[in-house]
């Protein structure tokens, strides 16, 4: 009787995975195999440039939640220059931060600083969707300012 009952439950719970797999393999509407970090998932997005008086970017970010983005924070080492944007930082899910072929995982992200020039490159996921920035701390110019949105 018990190993009847061990028999049936594993079927059961093996066939909805069978089924799934199934109904992935018929269907290309999946991120396939890599999931949210897929290749067909991934989009580059314009760099950041940290530089004295310069915009840090030409034109407001218009994300998608869901989709996993890349992008480089450029520093020319004009000024010691930070990059805030707490809000947009937990709206996110940081898979890498990538700085000088070092690679760094982080489980939060409030700030970067540049004391020198360099260059960065983060990759993420949009979460949570609304309205966010980054900016220069301190600045009052809209220049010193990226609008993000996530749909």
């Amino acid at each position: 009787m018990i190993k009847t009952v061990l028999l049936t439950a594993a079927l059961a719970l093996a066939l909805p995975a069978t089924a799934m797999a199934d109904e992935d393999e018929d269907e290309d509407e999946g991120f396939g195999l890599a999931g949210l970090l897929s290749a067909s998932n991934k989009e580059d997005l314009p760099p950041v440039i940290l530089s004295a008086g310069m915009p840090l970017a030409d034109e407001p970010w218009v994300l998608e939640s869901g989709t996993y983005y890349e992008f480089e924070i450029q520093g020319d080492g004009s000024q010691e220059l930070a990059l805030i944007g707490p809000e947009f930082f937990r709206a996110i899910w940081i898979d890498e931060m990538v700085v000088e072929g070092l690679e760094i995982r982080p489980l939060g992200l409030d700030s970067v600083e540049f004391d020198e020039a360099g260059e960065m490159e983060i990759g993420f996921v949009a979460i949570k969707p609304g309205s966010y920035y980054m900016k220069v701390p301190g600045s009052t110019g809209e220049t010193q300012r990226l609008e993000i949105t996530i749909k």
